[in-house]
Parts: C-alpha cells; sequence; structure tokens
C-alpha cells in the first residue's frame, strides 16, 4: 500500500511539474484567445449637439441650452421660460436612447416655451437642429401627464436601441403654497 501511495505521490509531482522541463522554465504561453482579436463590424453616427428645436403646429421655435445636474441630483430647468433645455448626460437627439428637452409652461410674466405641450397631438412633427447643421425629426407617439411625486423616471430616462425623444414640462393645477404646478405633462416621441 505505501508503495502504491509513493507511486500515485511522484506520478503528481511528474504531472504538476512536466516531463523534462526544469523548475526555473516558464510554462508555454497559452493558445491566443480569439475574443481578444474580436472587432465589432458595427459603426455608431456621431451626432452632433442639439442647438434649436421647432414644432409648428404649436408655434416652439427655440434654441436650445445644455442642462446637467443640481447639486441635489435633480435635473436642472431652463433659466429662461422661453428657451427649452436639452439634458446633457443623455444621449443626443438622433442618437439611440432617449434624449430629454424640458421647457417651463409659463412663470408669472406669461407663457412659457412649452404652454401648449399639453396639447400635442399624436404624429406631431418635432424638428431637432444640431450643430453640425442636419436636423433630427421625430413624432410624438404619446403624451402623458403624472403627478411629480410619481414621475416615470424609468420611462423617461430608459435605455433604448433606437432615438426617441421626451419632452418635459409641468402642469395640471398650481400648488399656490410651493409655487409649483402639481403634474409633470411628457411628451413621447420616436425617430422618423
Amino acid at each position: 500500500m505505501r508503495r502504491f501511495a509513493a507511486a500515485l505521490v511522484a506520478v503528481a509531482l511528474l504531472t504538476a511539474c512536466g516531463p523534462d522541463r526544469p523548475e526555473s522554465e516558464p510554462p508555454p504561453p497559452a493558445p491566443p484567445n480569439p475574443a481578444d482579436s474580436f472587432s465589432s463590424s458595427t459603426t455608431y453616427e456621431t451626432v452632433a449637439r442639439p442647438t434649436h428645436i421647432r414644432i409648428p403646429s404649436l408655434k416652439v421655435d427655440s434654441k436650445i441650452i445644455d442642462l446637467g445636474l443640481q447639486p441635489d441630483g435633480e435635473i436642472e430647468v431652463p433659466s429662461s421660460v422661453s428657451v427649452a433645455g436639452w439634458y446633457d448626460g443623455g444621449p443626443r437627439p438622433g442618437q439611440d436612447g432617449p434624449a430629454v428637452i424640458l421647457g417651463h409652461v409659463d412663470s408669472s410674466n406669461g407663457p412659457g416655451i412649452f404652454v401648449d405641450l399639453h396639447k400635442v397631438k399624436t404624429g406631431t412633427v418635432i424638428e431637432v437642429d444640431r450643430a453640425d447643421g442636419s436636423t433630427a425629426t421625430f413624432k410624438i407617439s404619446k403624451l402623458s401627464r403624472v403627478a411629480k411625486t410619481r414621475f416615470p423616471t424609468d420611462l423617461v430616462y430608459a435605455p433604448s436601441l433606437d432615438p426617441t425623444l421626451r419632452l418635459v414640462t409641468c402642469g395640471g393645477t398650481f400648488d399656490q403654497a410651493r409655487g409649483s404646478y402639481r403634474d409633470n405633462v411628457i411628451a413621447y416621441a420616436d425617430a422618423v
């Protein structure tokens, strides 16, 4: 029994070290992994920054400013009620995924850029001009009004494989105590 155990140990040592290879010699290189040389044949279009939005049926014609995040993590809103703002932390209009453009409904001084967004109809055309002179065209597919406390973050910002656009403004009744509207109006649009 001892001879058999000793023979097993000897075979294990030979297998571990390999035949005729000194201990200081490195092991042979592993065969190449085909995944290391993989290169996708898919190319992705570079999309320029948005500069202007037009919704002819709503008489919207506005430059677009960039919006980031506030210290509390909420998206900034345009400082002027007469311009729209694009959330620059997300896709650009025409790029795969949901590009988000915000605008005010009104102010104490008068109507905002998206004052009539709540009236938009399915099929309404939206044109977004970009810095390279190109235009991305979208059509409204859905309109919703939701309480700000129940904002559908997943629906508005969820990744998609196609270029989409979300327009967001305030709506519903005005809360005098808080100085803001209780709801958000969201228009969902798909690339044409």
